[in-house]
Formats: structure tokens, sequence, C-alpha cells
């Protein structure tokens, strides 16, 4: 959870609207939003749904999943 917090204050500042379930204390929202695991990060807007499952401590996954950097900007492909 800090760690998606994190990115969205330094990238998302005043931009964005966290909500954090527990799926154990809401279990029906979770049937609703159809989670498969945990945690799950699921991003509405802008453009496509998307979302990620799994680990959110590796920061380069969780921009890219974002759109905050793209696939490029990560595989290091301009590196000498």
């Amino acid at each position: 959870m800090r760690n998606i917090k994190d990115i969205c204050e330094q990238y998302l500042k005043g931009r964005y609207e966290l909500l954090i379930v527990d799926i154990y204390q809401q279990p029906e929202l979770a049937q609703r939003e159809q989670l498969i695991g945990a945690p799950t990060l699921i991003k509405r807007s802008p453009g496509l749904v998307r979302r990620l499952v799994g680990d959110l401590s590796d920061r380069p996954r969780v921009l890219k999943a974002l759109g905050i950097i793209s696939p490029l900007e990560n595989s290091g492909a301009g590196d000498a």
C-alpha cells in the first residue's frame, strides 16, 4: 500500500482517487470487481481499464501498468 500511495503522490498528485478495500471485510465488493488475486490494482481512467495483480513493490512494473512510463523507457533500450 505504501508503494502505490508514494507513486500516486509523486506522479499523480491531486489527480487520483485511491480506494483500498479489505477483501475479507468487503467480499461483495471483491466479487463485484471480479478480483482473482490480491493485491489487485485497478486503474479506471484515463484510457482503458487496467488491472495489475500481485507484487505492487515492483515500481517500474506499477508505473508501466498505470501508463506513467512507456515500455521503452522501462526496457533500457536506449542504454549504451
